[in-house]
């Protein structure tokens, strides 16, 4: 991050405290912290790469998209039963409670956990357990996204999403990631035209890192409600302009940027001119345990940096609220409660 990034004008701290935020963009792989890493690799006899809980931190400074990945998918090893995978999830939403999260829509890549040998059944349903406590225990509602990963040949993704069919019901969309470059859209489309067939909604992974053409491409031949990071679309007017007007969320993610050398800092951040663009983004974290940052981090960072109003972070968050799956009856409630955690801060 910022090397002296600056502070937080008065009242915006407790503001963004109050606001009920909704998370659009959260890898639920990537909220595994290295002291659950470390004690579920003990309970399932599992050898990490680290020598310890802080070797493992300090490995986490990326020079690329790629670099984070690789300590990523080592880490997945430790996940291997439904019990793991549960308690993950409960783990991450223990944590976004404490950041004032009330609706979550978080990705899960069953990719990483079938092709070692885990039962998707275990994946879907452990991370399901998961929401399901969240929900009881701190209020948090959700909607699960089945992701793939684009660097696996599209077969691949076919046969997780067949194998996925018994839990289509409780799964509110599919979606795209893993690395752009030299992984194009196209190949996945009619693999998502049969998912939107069943009523699930797409979103997808583009101009992370790969230009803002990318986004385009990717709206046109998947169809999706939402872009996921989408930043490098701030290079192109005309690719701002599609998303302006078609009404298509981005899901950005600040501090991930930053780690990933994406931008040199905060500062650097596009979010600002989007919103000037008439575009729909909101804030996310990403993978919080790899990038040092949840969602209230996240808001902090970026309104610090960009100098946000009041009336730009209460958009970001109404923004959130309206571009997620979640039912109208409950992005009514929640935006009564964005109404009324305004007018209570100072």
């Amino acid at each position: 991050m910022d090397p002296a990034p600056q502070s937080l004008a008065d009242g915006q701290a407790e503001l963004i405290d109050r606001l009920p935020k909704v998370e659009l963009h959260v890898h639920i792989e990537g909220t595994l912290e290295p002291e659950l890493a470390f004690r579920l690799a003990a309970r399932n006899g599992v050898a990490l790469p680290f020598p310890s809980v802080a070797a493992m931190r300090a490995a986490l400074e990326f020079k690329s998209l790629q670099s984070f990945l690789d300590v990523y998918y080592a880490a997945c090893a430790v996940l291997v039963t439904r019990e793991d995978f549960r308690e993950l999830t409960r783990a991450y939403l223990a944590r976004a409670d404490a950041d004032g999260v009330r609706h979550v829509e978080p990705f899960f890549d069953p990719q990483t956990h079938t092709g070692r040998g885990i039962p998707i059944g275990d994946v879907i349903g452990g991370i399901l357990d998961g929401l399901a406590d969240g929900e009881r225990e701190f209020g948090i509602t959700s909607g699960l996204i089945l992701s793939f990963l684009r660097h696996l040949p599209v077969e691949s993704a076919d046969a997780t999403f067949s194998a996925a069919g018994p839990w289509l019901d409780r799964i509110v969309g599919v979606g795209l990631d893993s690395t752009e470059i030299g992984f194009p859209p196209e190949p996945f489309a009619p693999l998502f035209a049969r998912a939107r067939a069943l009523g699930l909604r797409a979103v997808a992974h583009a101009g992370e890192e790969a230009e803002a053409e990318l986004v385009a491409r990717t709206i046109d031949c998947l169809e999706v409600s939402r872009i996921d990071h989408g930043v490098r679309a701030a290079d192109d007017p005309a690719v701002m302009a599609r998303l302006a007007e078609s009404g298509v969320t981005l899901t950005a993610c600040p501090i991930s940027n930053v780690s990933l050398r994406i931008f040199p800092s905060l500062r650097h951040s596009p979010v600002r001119t989007f919103m000037e663009a008439g575009v729909s983004v909101t804030i996310n974290s990403d993978d919080p345990a790899y990038f040092g940052g949840y969602i209230a981090d996240n808001y902090r960072g970026l309104a610090a940096a960009l100098a946000l109003t009041r009336a730009e972070v209460e958009k970001l968050a109404a923004n959130a609220i309206n571009g997620s799956f979640a039912s109208e009856a409950r992005k009514s409630q929640l935006l009564v409660e964005l109404a009324g955690a305004v007018a209570a801060a100072p």
